[in-house]
């Protein structure tokens, strides 16, 4: 794909404001700093809030059944239901928001567990959560649509804006922009703080799933009918769908794309794993675990159990990527050779996986409430790290790989250090 021949502008509907797209190509500091409006990242002199809302694993009381382990070394417990999503600022890795079932949302260091600021309004689960590329806002989403954006500095709300059902959210990688996928098939892309807004119309069925891609100027979403669609960002139009033979059969869970977004990853309720060029949008191979299919009910009236693809990634450093299913299987595929290299089985099913930034090192958290840390060169499980009293719900690895953030449906969001070599 040919790079423009000067920097792009973004239309938005009723006053047209521009925004400057970044050049295909990773950035330099100096590009970005150009991009980005004049931004405070001093927050110093923030005052201290007075709750403290993290215990020591002495004083916590957790399920008798998990009691006797707990790895973590901070505990936030402000949430009073399940903690649904968490995200860390990606300019210090200091801070992390977290979302809930009990309809809130806080920020809060990740150091001692202190809160920083409630992001307060939300009337629904919080099931979005994250911080723009710089880290001078946090957005929060919830399931009925609405959508908070916070200065995180000043501690206050910015922008709001109410969509349909919430499926995902997502920051651009080097802008004040945001995308969210909606239950209505559509994809809204807004400039923050103003608020200058564009949709994308999908099929009449729930977007799922989406990444903006590394060069910032496209998106792929996934839907609940087995499509997925890569959008120009400019210019609000498709250019490439992959639907009937070469979509899926069942709704999209999960998309990824690698470092240089070349190579796209979708993942769906069918258990396949496509891989796809990004700039043909055709399909270069089919992931298909091996005697996946649903095991049969035991007993009449139980139902078959089911599987499906939860989440997947690229590794940076190696032509790897995972695929966690399910029902427990972690697979390593061999890019190079489209064949599966590893099988590394859980005895529960896999949330979400993450792999580290700089090597073979692959993340997962699961239902049995543990984060594992697995080799992908070896198929090996590195360690595991307990601590809650019930399933992950999601987890955040920091960039040096040193921290793993996680939430549960304990109520908790816990702090892991997971430096290596083991301690």
């Amino acid at each position: 794909m040919e790079p423009a021949e000067g920097p792009g502008e973004l239309g938005f509907h009723g006053d047209e404001e521009i925004i400057e797209v970044v050049e295909l190509g990773p950035p330099g500091p100096d590009d970005l700093a150009d991009e980005m409006e004049d931004v405070d990242f001093d927050d110093e002199g923030a005052e201290e809030p007075d709750a403290e809302a993290w215990e020591t694993e002495d004083d916590e009381g957790v399920e008798d059944s998990m009691e006797a382990q707990d790895d973590s070394e901070v505990t936030f417990s402000l949430h009073s239901a399940s903690v649904f999503c968490v995200s860390l600022d990606p300019k210090t890795n200091t801070l992390a928001v977290t979302g809930g079932e009990d309809d809130k949302a806080f920020v809060w260091r990740v150091s001692d567990g202190e809160l920083l600021f409630e992001c307060s309004g939300h009337k629904d689960s919080v099931t979005c959560a994250g911080f723009s590329h710089d880290s001078v806002f946090v957005a929060t989403g919830d399931m009925s649509g609405l959508i908070k954006v916070w200065r995180v500095d000043a501690k206050e709300e910015v922008w709001s804006f109410e969509v349909g059902d919430l499926e995902w959210m997502e920051w651009h990688p080097q802008a004040h922009v945001l995308l969210a996928g909606t239950a209505d098939g559509n994809s809204w892309m807004w400039k923050i703080p103003s608020g200058d807004c564009k949709t994308f119309q999908g099929p009449a069925c729930p977007a799922t799933c989406g990444r903006i891609l590394p060069d910032g100027k496209r998106a792929v979403v996934g839907y609940e009918d087995g499509t997925m669609r890569i959008w120009d960002l400019k210019q609000g139009t498709s250019l490439h769908v992959l639907k009937g033979q070469d979509g899926h059969q069942d709704p999209l869970t999960c998309v990824a794309s690698n470092q240089d977004g070349s190579l796209i990853m979708t993942g769906s309720v069918d258990c396949h794993a496509k891989l796809v060029n990004s700039a043909t949008g055709k399909v270069v191979c089919v992931f298909k675990m091996e005697n996946m299919a649903p095991k049969a009910p035991t007993g009449e009236g139980e139902e078959a159990e089911s599987n499906s693809v939860e989440s997947l990634g690229f590794c940076n450093v190696m032509p790897l990527a995972a695929v966690g299913y399910l029902d427990g299987t972690l697979a390593i595929y061999d890019l190079s050779t489209q064949s599966l290299r590893h099988k590394c089985q859980h005895e529960s099913g896999i949330v979400q996986l993450l792999w580290e930034e700089s090597s073979a090192v692959v993340y997962t958290c699961s239902l049995d409430g543990a984060v594992r840390l697995w080799d992908a060169r070896s198929g090996k499980m590195i360690s595991e790290y307990r601590g809650h009293s019930a399933e992950i719900l999601d987890f955040a690895v920091n960039k040096d790989a040193s921290i793993v953030v996680t939430t549960s449906g304990d109520h908790q969001a816990k702090v892991f250090c997971v430096q290596r070599p083991d301690r």
